[in-house]
């Protein structure tokens, strides 16, 4: 049993190299594909809804206005992505520890890159076959979305190294801003060349090949996805579910050994001897039993439960204010560019893409490198904390003056700012924080399915955000066509900020800290104090007790030999101290 931990051990001290940096990459490219579909669709709703919508009166009653996307169907294409994304994230989360992540990696990505073609295409051109085509589409790329977030953090937490582990994940996870960056250039390039092409339209004449503009947006999401898709096939299985699930040492050593060139096997092999020379050859102890017990087992919440718990928790709460203040960026932009009944379609979705793009340089993308510089200097935990903390301040910010200034001033700078602030708080936190912890607190053949199930949390959260705020935020004497009468912009700004402040509580009570742990000191830690209160009943059972297995194994072939030999093999072998010392 020893070469499995010896192994692992070496890739926990292996190098920073090439391939580390070509997975972020591969992993990535899942967390760009959802960011590209969820900030591309508010400027693809708008060129819609002149397309398929007849004119409406405008909002200062001068005559006619474009046509407009009516928010519940808005409401409707956001939210069966995010159901989708629900499905998927339990689905390819239990299916990747089933039957292994690299099984159904390529499988998810190519989910992907169909339902994007598909969101394009819809079928049809009249608005309901239209819409129908969309919503449906947009459900299957939700489930590969949602279906990638477990895999892809998965895969970068079991091939990267323990000091540098959190700042890996969040480089996968950060390709989320790039996703923003290139989902609003592409929406910029493609509605310019519309508008230029067609000869500028007037503001209500909307040309008919509007309606290939949006579709043309939705499929270029699927091109950088369907590029890594070759990587993604040409992935080895990562070492820890080959050596501690499939009970493969052998394979995950050349697995490994093909892509890191530079793991120290040759000192696995001195080990591998020195530990023959310890153990006298008389001794033989069988491998320890393959783990029994399940997710939905009472030990499965004894030992994990509190770890979901919290895991699942924040993330839920996280992705309330997080999904309701993109959301919010309508009420930001709306006094900047001009009113829609004064531009054409391709003009109101080139405003809506530029100011996206500005957000997401100002505030989105440097919250993520922030979060790369800091998670392993200040932990996942106090990161949390202190995103939540900082997102809370600054929505309180924009609440409290809100109907009494920023309403009428939502063109100065510091509106501006403090908006941006929440986005950065959230990013440099938990944002990010939520994305690496499940991916790290679980062991190896549950890793993939707690993260499913705690990614499912947020994005119900995401859909309660999503939803609810477009209704809390309408104003009781005046809601929009299409909702009922809201709480306000203010309160819904103060309850978003109250849910900050709760994940800060939860996170203090409940979050352990991971940083510069192994994945398999992470497991021990949990099983040693279900052994001290269970009485020991449960040593040795599966890969989560393997290190204090092995050291049992040590310690009765050191009694069964004589106090000298056992004296001098101490001197000698650089192993009993290094393994006494896990």
């Amino acid at each position: 049993m020893a070469p499995r931990i010896r192994v692992l051990a070496a890739l926990d001290q292996a190098r920073t190299q090439y391939y580390h940096f070509k997975a972020i990459v591969i992993a990535g490219m899942g967390l760009f594909t959802d960011s590209y579909d969820l900030f591309c669709i508010s400027p693809v709703m708008k060129i819609f809804g002149r397309v398929y919508y007849a004119p409406s009166g405008s909002v200062d009653g001068s005559g006619s206005g474009p046509g407009v996307t009516p928010p519940a169907v808005v409401s409707a294409t956001v939210g069966v992505a995010l159901l989708g994304a629900v499905a998927g994230n339990v689905v390819f989360g239990a299916l990747g520890d089933r039957v292994g992540r690299r099984r159904v990696y390529g499988a998810c990505l190519l989910l992907m890159v169909c339902s994007s073609v598909g969101s394009g295409l819809s079928v049809c051109r009249t608005r309901r076959c239209a819409l129908a085509s969309l919503c449906f589409f947009r459900f299957l790329l939700g489930v590969g979305v949602g279906g990638d977030y477990p895999l892809s953090a998965t895969i970068m937490s079991e091939f990267a190294n323990r000091r540098t582990r959190g700042a890996f994940i969040a480089a996968v996870f950060s390709m989320q801003g790039f996703g923003i960056l290139v989902s609003s250039a592409v929406t910029m390039a493609v509605a310019a060349a519309f508008d230029h092409y067609t000869g500028y339209p007037a503001p209500l004449d909307t040309p008919e090949c509007a309606d290939l503009a949006w579709r043309i947006i939705l499929m270029a999401g699927a091109v950088p996805a369907a590029l890594t898709y070759y990587w993604r096939m040409s992935m080895p299985e990562t070492a820890r579910y080959t050596a501690l699930v499939e009970r493969d040492v052998e394979k995950a050593t050349n697995d490994i050994g093909r892509v890191l060139a530079d793991l120290d096997l040759a000192a696995v092999a001195e080990e591998e001897v020195a530990a023959a020379a310890l153990s006298p050859p008389p001794v033989t102890t069988p491998p320890p039993p393959r783990p029994s017990y399940g997710l939905f087992s009472r030990r499965f919440v004894r030992q994990h439960g509190r770890d979901l718990f919290a895991c699942a928790a924040a993330w839920f709460l996280l992705d309330i204010p997080y999904y309701s203040s993109t959301l919010f960026q309508s009420q930001i932009y709306r006094p900047w560019f001009p009113p829609a009944a004064k531009v054409n379609a391709f003009q109101e979705a080139f405003n809506v893409a530029k100011f996206q793009a500005v957000i997401a340089v100002a505030s989105t993308i440097p919250g993520y490198f922030a979060a790369m510089l800091l998670i392993e200097r200040a932990g996942r935990r106090r990161l949390q904390m202190a995103g939540f903390l900082l997102m809370a301040v600054f929505l309180f910010a924009l609440a409290g003056p809100y109907d009494g200034y920023w309403r009428d001033h939502a063109k100065t700078a510091g509106y501006i700012v403090l908006y941006s602030l929440t986005f950065f708080s959230a990013n440099l936190g938990p944002n990010t924080t939520t994305f690496i912890l499940p991916a790290e607190l679980f062991p190896a053949r549950f890793r993939s399915t707690c993260h499913g199930l705690s990614g499912a949390a947020g994005k119900l959260g995401a859909l309660v955000g999503s939803i609810g705020f477009l209704w809390a935020s309408q104003q009781k004497d005046g809601a929009a066509a299409g909702h009922l009468p809201g709480i306000g912009m203010m309160y819904a700004l103060f309850v978003l900020g109250g849910i900050c402040l709760l994940g800060l509580a939860l996170t203090y009570a409940f979050t352990p800290e991971t940083m510069t742990r192994s994945l398999e000191e992470n497991e021990s830690s949990v099983q040693a104090q279900s052994q001290v209160g269970d009485g020991g009943s449960d040593a040795g059972n599966g890969s989560d007790g393997l290190r204090f297995h092995e050291l049992n194994v040590l310690m009765e072939a050191a009694t069964k030999s004589t106090v000298s030999m056992a004296s001098s093999h101490l001197s000698m072998s650089p192993i009993l101290p290094h393994r006494m010392s896990l």
